[in-house]
């Protein structure tokens, strides 16, 4: 308080300095960065689980740094959700270079930043032995040793001034500081100083100046080592766990990105590849965190469900922990604090399947809420109201769930999306996955290098974003995802506007075009031609839809030929001008008292195959499917 104004927020106990960073350090006081890292919450929330698994001894300050399968984890570029090293350039950056020592992994953390970026890969190729290590200078050996003869660290250019040019430490951080600030007339001083001390070693001024020249292009750019082997130290120890105790690894990571979607969706992706799976949400089993169960099982968190919330999560632990697992709806409605679990976060809960261990009918379930919140303050209101042939042993009966349609694959998993963020329990492919086989025997997962051979492909259309690029042009990215893997697809924009109704996000799409190898992330890639949707495939591929009805009525002839003049054929992409209108033919099966025939009713039977024209059919109780013998 006598060197520094201070300020002090209302309502809160922290002072703060009104003086900026450097003018606090300009009066002599001393300012220390502290740097919250949510990997150090994520590596003790694991550790507990470890600990928890048996290991009690588990310590990361006693882990061994040479542990080959460790290494492996980052030389195949398996660094999804590990500190530092989890971006697609960190990943080709690990695949190309082959860490095997940790001094490796924080050279390659120091250079992954503009500047140094550059020495990539001659660092990768001196590495791996594909390209000869040579030093600026003889002397420089035992400084540039470690990174294969390249300037990384702000230390090294400092031990190169002190070796090289006769500085002392303190003057080599002098020097490290006027190269970093590139003032001139500093640096025209430093160079006859570097000149003079090197000199003195019978080093030429050519060679001297060669030297000073390339350690003030890394001084400018490079990294503090020390900082980068703190960070380099966090990441070996996640790659650790992530090898050693993967349940672990991704139930702590899973719990810290509780509320991230789009981080969840992709950690599950990756803890699936590691051979993990998952016992979903349950009001009878889960808590609020991601809880490693196995070695290769973890426990859905009941907080990654939305709307919940943690207050009532909690309140609904509580409740089970203290009067055993809910029996029923009615039951849970009755035992929790519906102040803190309301009728949202019971739908919420439903949606999400964490009721479907009590009653599988989720329908019912949703249907029931209101019901079972009355039932809930109906039990509690007659509590303490005793009468004369009230008994002990009477049992309270819970109402029947109101009745409800079935849902679809589609509005089950949808709504289970609106819960969770994506599909948990089933995919959106497994709907139509049988017929859509016939057609594309391929799953993703087995796909190849089609050598720029155009193939069809078939998969749920998701993560789609345009990208406007300069002079106007656009690209349009998605994946296609089949449940078996994804695959990336790109077209122009020209293309995407042509074809953007059928390229929606969570539909079933069918993709004309290539796939091939893609060098940035050494993996698949596809180039897309075009696109149909399910029923433009039927018209093209299937022979007719095929009606069950071996002795119908008159009713049921007028019924189906009205339906067919409700849904024409149409044209089967983007409905522009030249293009085919198609559509399918329907065949009916007919079983006279001395005569059977499959009669096909040709051109003027002809209608557009779509789920919802198939639906309303079937409402009309025809039994119909579509042929594709």
């Amino acid at each position: 308080t006598d060197f520094c104004p201070l300020y002090q927020q209302p309502g809160s106990d922290s002072a703060v300095s009104q003086y900026d960073k450097d003018d606090v350090e300009a009066i002599g006081l001393v300012k220390f960065d502290f740097l919250g890292l949510a990997t150090l919450t994520i590596l003790e929330l694991a550790k507990q689980y470890i600990h928890a698994a048996g290991h009690a001894d588990f310590a990361y300050e006693h882990l061994k740094l040479d542990d080959a399968k460790t290494y492996k984890l980052f030389a195949d570029g398996r660094t999804e959700a590990v500190f530092q090293f989890e971006s697609r350039g960190m990943q080709g950056m690990l695949k190309e270079a082959k860490p095997t020592r940790l001094e490796d992994l924080i050279a390659l953390n120091a250079m992954f930043r503009p500047g140094p970026l550059e020495n990539i890969p001659s660092f990768c190729a001196r590495k791996n032995g594909k390209e000869k290590i040579e030093y600026p200078h003889a002397l420089l050996g035992q400084v540039l040793n470690e990174t294969y003869g390249i300037f990384v660290y702000q230390e090294q250019v400092m031990q190169a001034a002190q070796l090289m040019g006769g500085y002392s430490l303190g003057g080599a951080d002098l020097l490290r500081r006027a190269m970093g600030k590139k003032k001139a007339e500093e640096m025209a001083e430093h160079r006859e100083l570097f000149r003079a001390g090197a000199a003195k070693q019978d080093i030429a001024a050519e060679k001297a100046d060669e030297v000073f020249d390339l350690m003030e292009k890394f001084a400018g750019y490079g990294f503090n080592k020390s900082h980068a082997a703190a960070y380099s130290l966090l990441a070996y120890h996640t790659g650790f766990i992530k090898v050693h105790h993967a349940a672990a690894f991704f139930a702590a990571n899973m719990s810290i990105e509780s509320d991230n979607t789009d981080k969840l969706r992709v950690l599950l992706a990756d803890a699936r590849a590691f051979r993990l799976d998952f016992q979903p949400p349950c009001v009878n089993r889960s808590v609020w965190r991601f809880v490693p169960l196995s070695r290769s099982l973890i426990s859905y968190g009941l907080g990654a469900i939305k709307g919940t919330g943690q207050g009532a999560i909690e309140a609904l632990v509580k409740t089970r922990s203290e009067g055993g697992p809910f029996k029923s709806l009615f039951d849970f409605c009755c035992r929790v604090d519906r102040r803190s679990v309301n009728k949202r976060v019971v739908e919420a809960l439903i949606k999400a399947g964490a009721f479907d261990a009590i009653e599988a009918s989720r329908e019912r379930l949703l249907a029931s809420v209101g019901l079972a919140f009355q039932h809930a303050d109906t039990e509690e209101a007659n509590a303490n109201q005793g009468g004369l042939f009230d008994f002990d042993d009477a049992q309270a009966v819970d109402p029947p769930l109101v009745e409800a349609m079935p849902w679809g694959v589609r509005e089950r998993l949808s709504l289970e999306k609106t819960a969770i963020g994506f599909y948990l329990s089933g995919h959106l492919f497994d709907e139509h996955a049988a017929e859509v086989r016939r057609l594309v025997a391929t799953p993703l997962a087995e796909q190849g290098d089609t050598r720029r051979e155009a193939v069809l492909l078939a998969g749920i259309c998701c993560d789609l974003r345009v990208i406007s690029k300069e002079g106007g042009k656009r690209t349009a990215i998605f994946k296609l995802d089949d449940g078996s893997g994804a695959l990336e697809f790109s077209c122009n924009g020209e293309q995407y506007d042509g074809l953007k109704h059928l390229l929606q996000e969570d539909a079933l799409v069918f993709i004309q075009g290539s796939v091939s190898h893609d060098r940035f992330t050494d993996g698949l890639r596809g180039r897309m031609n075009g696109a149909l949707d399910l029923a433009a495939v039927r018209s093209r591929f299937a022979k007719a839809l095929q009606v069950d009805l071996p002795r119908p009525s008159a009713g049921q002839v007028a019924a189906v030929r009205d339906w067919v003049l409700r849904h024409p054929p149409q044209a089967e992409g983007s409905g522009g001008e030249g293009e085919p209108v198609r559509g399918l033919s329907v065949r009916w099966p007919l079983r006279l008292s001395s005569v059977s025939a499959e009669v096909e009713l040709g051109e003027s039977s002809r209608h557009w195959p779509s789920d919802a024209a198939l639906t309303e059919l079937r409402k009309l109780g025809i039994p119909a499917q579509i042929s594709y013998r």
